[in-house]
């Protein structure tokens, strides 16, 4: 699973919008979005971040364990 997608669904698990998510981050909802399409990705520090709002590990988030 790709980075975005996973992004994607621990948000819609924790009942995010982008914009929520997008604000715990101070970034813009557009850099969200990018992520979830694959257009774009997060880099090293938000990853980070990303694992302390929803409680995951980095592998996790990067797809490396299931």
């Amino acid at each position: 699973m790709k980075i975005g997608q996973t992004i994607k669904e621990l948000r819609k698990e924790y009942g995010m919008s982008q914009t929520q998510l997008a604000s715990l981050l101070f970034i813009s909802q557009d850099t969200v979005s990018l992520w979830e399409c694959g257009k774009s990705l997060p880099d090293i520090e938000t990853v980070v971040k990303l694992t302390k709002i929803f409680n995951v590990t980095s592998d996790y988030l990067l797809g490396i364990e299931k």
